[in-house]
């Protein structure tokens, strides 16, 4: 966590350092806003701007939207007044705190700008393989490209790689390339010299060199035009790059990440992306499967969000009834990971109780969530997986195994195939465990589909 103070703060300055800096952040200070856009240009970066509320704040607002440099704003004031936070507010700012700094306070800011709740939470197989395979990668220098869905969760699981790395402790800096007009997101990647084209009022140092010795992470690379393809190749086979406007390359020492949710073979194939850009970033490739393909993790997720906006609302941590569980089981999640956050965040602030029901899984327009798509034995098999699992104390795994298997096979009516699917095992390996159950004395479902035709006998 970067942060950078701007101002006096009338004598507490020293006093919030200590207490950002306790809390991890490297802090650098600037007596105005002339000072801050001059560490900002330079490449010193931050990630939190903390700002006397005495200094005029819609002029910093406007100058940094100028100058297209994106980092939140945090008013401060020694005195409690309520006129000049109001307009701290309505100027851009995210929040105000009042001074002397409380500690406490301090670190919740912190940890909300650095998102802290951005925890990689899955119990799915399909999405451990992924996270096995990304803790394997991680140490190396490796470029990774990390696909799927957009909502999946790519950002989160390429801070998780910078953070188990060799580069954890230098910066990780992120660029959504399909943000920023392509005109300056050469500009903003590289940098510009004074004066290299109309509006470059100051030497600005670009994001290679602000993440030099870390990770720079191109979302949504996909959006990238061809032409600036040809000069990012150049800086990450080279390991240098050119300020536009500039005459001397600049040398970097950086590892590359990359997300996009288009599949960029096909559009190499198309001729909208460069191919030999394409082999340069996927020396690896970390592909999260959308939340309809991993079932498991759908109730996981909905539990750590309600735990965690029951925390953030200052309510008691709500739980999640049986109905509302299905009905989570049962959407099809177009929108992923975030799409179920936010289901989960309007629940926890709809429900008046303590615990969520399914009256509160709302759509963002209002229509009930859980209406159709997911197959019902996927559902079910999760909520048995979800009962069986419950009081495991006391009890062996082969204990645990058998019962998931068995529930599993039933709410599948007997299907070894659909019921192996589900579980992530070979049905070679389910037929062994069931002719091992068999031969011991325990009932296992017989084969067959009780009737419904999707469920026939494996």
């Amino acid at each position: 966590m970067r942060l950078l103070i701007i101002g006096t703060l009338k004598g507490q300055l020293t006093l919030a350092t200590k207490y950002a800096m306790q809390k991890g952040a490297a802090v650098t200070h600037a007596s105005d806003a002339e000072q801050a856009l001059a560490v900002l240009r330079s490449g010193r970066g931050a990630d939190l701007l903390m700002v006397d509320v005495a200094l005029d704040i819609a002029d910093l607002v406007a100058r940094l939207a100028a100058e297209h440099i994106h980092a939140p704003i945090v008013a401060c004031g020694v005195d409690n007044d309520a006129r000049a936070a109001g307009a701290a507010i309505r100027a851009g700012a995210k929040e105000y705190i009042p001074l002397p700094p409380d500690p406490e306070l301090i670190g919740a800011v912190l940890a909300a700008v650095a998102d802290d709740n951005r925890d990689l939470i899955f119990s799915d197989e399909a999405m451990a393989r992924v996270i096995r395979l990304a803790q394997q990668v991680a140490a190396s220098d490796a470029s990774v490209l990390i696909t799927g869905e957009s909502g999946t969760g790519k950002e989160v699981l390429a801070r998780y790689v910078h953070q188990r790395s060799n580069r954890a402790n230098k910066p990780f800096i992120c660029v959504n390339c399909a943000a920023i007009p392509e005109t300056l997101l050469e500009s903003e990647l590289f940098g510009h010299e004074k004066g290299a084209f109309t509006g470059a009022i100051a030497r600005r140092i670009g994001k290679f060199e602000e993440a030099n010795g870390g990770t720079l992470l191109l979302d949504e690379i996909s959006e990238m035009d061809v032409r600036l393809q040809a000069k990012l190749l150049r800086a990450i086979q080279e390991r240098v790059i050119d300020r536009v406007g500039g005459a001397r390359p600049v040398p970097v020492n950086i590892r590359i990440l990359a997300t996009s949710n288009r599949n960029l073979t096909e559009a190499a194939r198309a001729g909208q992306f460069r191919e030999d850009l394409l082999f340069r970033l996927n020396v690896v490739n970390l592909r999260i499967p959308p939340l309809r393909e991993r079932p498991a993790d759908i109730l996981e997720l909905a539990r750590h969000f309600a735990a965690h906006y029951s925390k953030a609302n200052g309510l008691p941590e709500k739980t999640i009834s049986p109905d509302a569980r299905r009905a989570l089981m049962m959407n099809p999640w177009p929108g992923n990971v975030r799409e179920l956050e936010n289901a989960i965040h309007r629940a926890v602030l709809l429900s008046s109780g303590s615990e969520i029901g399914i009256d509160a899984l709302i759509t963002a327009d209002g229509a009930q969530l859980g209406s159709a798509a997911t197959p019902p034995a996927v559902a079910h098999a999760t909520i048995a997986a979800e009962q069986v699992t419950r009081a495991l104390v006391g009890r062996t795994v082969a204990d645990v195994e058998r019962d998931l298997i068995l529930e599993t096979l039933k709410h599948c009516l007997g299907n070894r195939t659909h019921a192996a699917n589900i579980l992530g095992i070979s049905i070679r390996t389910l037929r062994n465990k069931l002719n091992e159950y068999a031969s011991d004395g325990v009932p296992v479902p017989p084969p067959n589909g009780g009737g419904d035709p999707r469920f026939a006998a494996a």
